[in-house]
């Protein structure tokens, strides 16, 4: 089911979740400039897990060469379809979380998140040599926070290839579901078949954290102005 909007009222304009976006977009197009040198690219900005967890025992947990990797991977994507995807799903959910966590709260909750969801590919994969690129776990987060903010909200989807039928659900059933498919991918998923390139547990990770989060905070407190 694609996402194309929901109910839910945006109380302002999301500047921070536009600012993303863009760098996102310009992530993107970098690596449509990179060439020949696009694997090199992915390989120093992606997350490797047996990369991350060698540096992180031989030069300390704090140095960037570790940690970096975390936040830079979150704005590459594989192709087109991931990236538009992606931003998709970040404009839909952005916005409303953005209207609670404030315009500087939002970019600090993003990059977290992403962390987080990488941390959580790291741990289930942890021999893994292949690197992993995406905002889909930093975006998941936002889904996450929504999950719980907007409970009232729904979501208009369509369902490919029936382009033109659109339907209303819940966020509530839409959100669920989608958290849903991620633990049962991650946990049935060969990861040496196709679908072992999605980073399932990235995903299931960063929404347990932004619905976490959203339950620390408090649903209308911590805004960042």
């Amino acid at each position: 089911m694609i996402p194309l909007r929901d109910t839910a009222p945006q109380r302002r304009v999301p500047f921070a979740t536009v600012l993303v976006i863009a760098l996102c977009t310009a992530g993107f197009a970098l690596e449509l400039q990179a060439g020949a040198g696009i694997q090199a690219m992915i390989d120093r900005w992606g997350l490797t897990p047996q990369r991350l967890l060698t540096l992180g025992q031989g030069i300390g947990w704090l140095a960037p060469e570790v940690w970096l990797p975390l936040l830079s991977s979150t704005f590459l994507h594989g192709d087109a379809l991931h990236f538009g995807s992606n931003m998709l799903f970040l404009w839909i959910f952005g916005g409303h979380v953005e209207d609670r966590t404030g315009h500087l709260g939002f970019p600090l909750f993003y990059l977290a998140g992403g962390a987080v969801a990488g941390l959580a590919h790291v741990s289930a994969n942890p021999a893994s040599i292949v690197p992993t690129i995406g905002a889909s776990g930093a975006i998941a987060a936002v889904m996450g926070a929504y999950f719980l903010l907007f409970p009232r909200a729904w979501i208009v989807s369509m369902v490919p290839p029936f382009f033109w039928v659109t339907f209303r659900m819940p966020a509530l059933l839409y959100l669920a579901m989608w958290f849903a498919l991620q633990v049962y991918m991650a946990q049935s998923v060969d990861p040496s078949s196709a679908g072992g390139n999605v980073a399932w547990w990235a995903h299931a990770g960063g929404f347990a954290f932004g619905a976490a989060t959203i339950l620390w905070i408090g649903p209308r407190g911590g805004a960042l102005e």
